[in-house]
C-alpha cells in the first residue's frame, strides 16, 4: 500500500528501483547488502513490515525478524553503501497512557509485540546507520492494500451489523499523503525521527461512522463498544495520537485533515466499484 504510493511520488523526479519479495528478503542480511551494492542507491526507503498487529502476538519470532532485524539489516546495508536510509515506524511504540498527543521526544513504551518489534527496528537503525530518517505514522489507509476503512465498507455493503471500538483515539493517515510528505523530507535530507500523520484525531467508531456517511450507507446498524468488550490478542493504545511537532517547528506544511483525506479515499472506492 505505502510502497506503491512512494514509487509514484518519487518517480517524477528520480530514478526509482522497486524491489519486493521474492527478489529480496530483508530478514536475510546478505540479500540486503548484495542488492544495495548492485544498485548503489542515493536513498533506501523501507516500506516493508509485518503489520498484522494480532498476528504479531502469535508469530513473535517472525515479527522481530521482519520489523526489528529486517530494518537493522537494511540500515547496515545503507551504511555500507553510503546511502541515506528512510524507515517507517508506528504510534504503537507508545503505551497510549498519555492524555495529550505524543511528541517525538516522548519515551517509547510499547505494550504489544508489534510495537516492541517496531521499536527494535528503530533502535537498530540508530545503532547501524546515523544517516537515517524514521517516520512514525498511524492508522494508515490507502488505495493499494487492506485497511480499516475498506474493511468497514465491505462489511457494511454485505449488510453485516457492525461493532466498533469507541475508546481508542488516533490520527488516520492516507498513504498517498504520507508518500508526498516523505518526498519533501527526503529532498531536505532530514534526519532522526519525525511524526507524520494527517491532521486531527478520532476514534475508530467516529472514523467508521464518517466512512459510512461518505459512502452513502445508512441502513447498517453500528454499535460503539469499549476495548474491553472487543477483546483482541494484542493490546491497543487508548491514545495513539502523534503530534507532528517537529514538522511544524521546521516549517514544513501541515498535512491536510484526516476528514478531507479519508473522504477522498472513500469517494475513490465508490467510483472504482461503480465502474
Amino acid at each position: 500500500m505505502l510502497g506503491t504510493d512512494l514509487a509514484g511520488a518519487f518517480r517524477s523526479g528520480s530514478d526509482v528501483v522497486e524491489v519486493d519479495l521474492p527478489e529480496i528478503d530483508i530478514r536475510v542480511p546478505e540479500q540486503c547488502l548484495d542488492k544495495a551494492n548492485k544498485i548503489r542507491p542515493d536513498v533506501i526507503i523501507n516500506a516493508a513490515a509485518f503489520t498484522q498487529v494480532d498476528g504479531c502476538e502469535t508469530h513473535q519470532e517472525e515479527a522481530f525478524r521482519v520489523n526489528g532485524q529486517g530494518a537493522g539489516n537494511l540500515a547496515r546495508a545503507a551504511s555500507e553503501t553510503g546511502s541515506y536510509f528512510v524507515h517507517y515506524s508506528t504510534d504503537y511504540v507508545f503505551d497510549g497512557l498519555k492524555e495529550d498527543a505524543y511528541l517525538e521526544e516522548d519515551a517509547p513504551n510499547p505494550r504489544s509485540v508489534y510495537g516492541k518489534s517496531k521499536l527494535l527496528g528503530e533502535e537498530l537503525i540508530h545503532r547501524h546507520c546515523p544517516n537515517h530518517l524514521i517516520l512514525r505514522t498511524s492508522w494508515l489507509f490507502g488505495q493499494n492494500g487492506p485497511n480499516f476503512i475498506r474493511t468497514i465498507l465491505d462489511a457494511a455493503q454485505n449488510g453485516t451489523p457492525l461493532r466498533v471500538v469507541n475508546d481508542q483515539r488516533g490520527s488516520p493517515t492516507y498513504s498517498k499523503d504520507l508518500a508526498s510528505h516523505t518526498v519533501r523530507l527526503v529532498e531536505k535530507r532530514c534526519r532522526s525521527t519525525y511524526h507524520v500523520t494527517n491532521g486531527g484525531s478520532c476514534t475508530w467508531f467516529e472514523l467508521a461512522s464518517r466512512a459510512l456517511e461518505w459512502a452513502g450507507i445508512r441502513d447498517v446498524p453500528m454499535t460503539p463498544v469499549s476495548t474491553s468488550e472487543f477483546l483482541r490478542p494484542a493490546p491497543r493504545p487508548a491514545n495513539s495520537v502523534l503530534a507532528n511537532a517537529r514538522l511544524e517547528r521546521e516549517g514544513f506544511p501541515p498535512m491536510r485533515s484526516w476528514e478531507e483525506a479519508a473522504r477522498e479515499y472513500v469517494e475513490h472506492l465508490k467510483n472504482t466499484r461503480q465502474q
